[in-house]
């Protein structure tokens, strides 16, 4: 893996949080307003390829963020 993968990455800022503020609206953000781990967990899983690659993104950024 390149040691800047991230700039390789084809990003559309703020979709998954636009996806997710759609689909569980209030209930998907903490009171911080980022999105619930549930929430990242659940669609890992999603049959929707879209949503499932952007939540495993935000599940990689979130873990190197916390480090």
């Amino acid at each position: 893996m390149p040691k800047k993968w991230i700039q390789k990455i084809n990003l559309k800022k703020g979709s998954y949080r636009a996806s997710v503020k759609r689909r569980y609206g209030k209930k998907g953000f903490t009171s911080k307003g980022t999105i619930k781990q549930s929430v990242i967990n659940k669609d890992k899983h999603s049959r929707n390829p879209k949503i499932r690659k952007r939540a495993v993104l935000a599940d990689t950024l979130r873990k190197r963020r916390h480090r």
